[in-house]
């Protein structure tokens, strides 16, 4: 998946497909950016790590049926869009291009053009 990819950012190395697991998201920090790497089906996503309404990393949250949720304050969001699914999430989340080259997960830092906007 290359959505939203600038041919101008280059692409970070962050993991390796076999890490990923789809019941248990990884935490990465890329550059001092917190990042969520989540794989739902064959997909694999990256949002923003830190929940927008207290700090708590949503890679250490629960995650199901493409929802990840805060371990902190029930804050949900939509792990594909980065959409906020409750009130007190406060704003959705930032989204990253993401691909996978020879098992290898790479991703953009910059934000997708939905995020820029």
């Amino acid at each position: 998946m290359t959505t939203g990819a600038d041919a101008e950012t280059p692409w970070h190395e962050v993991a390796t497909l076999a890490q990923l697991d789809p019941d248990f998201p990884i935490g990465i920090e890329v550059q001092g950016q917190k990042i969520g790497l989540f794989l739902l089906g064959d997909a694999v996503h990256a949002i923003e790590d830190v929940c927008p309404h207290a700090y708590a990393l949503l890679s250490q949250g629960f995650q199901e049926d493409g929802v990840i949720e805060c371990p902190l304050h029930a804050a949900r969001f939509d792990i594909a869009s980065g959409k906020c699914l409750t009130e007190i999430g406060q704003r959705d989340l930032h989204c990253f291009p993401v691909r996978v080259q020879q098992g290898q997960v790479q991703l953009q830092l910059q934000r997708q053009a939905k995020d820029r906007a």
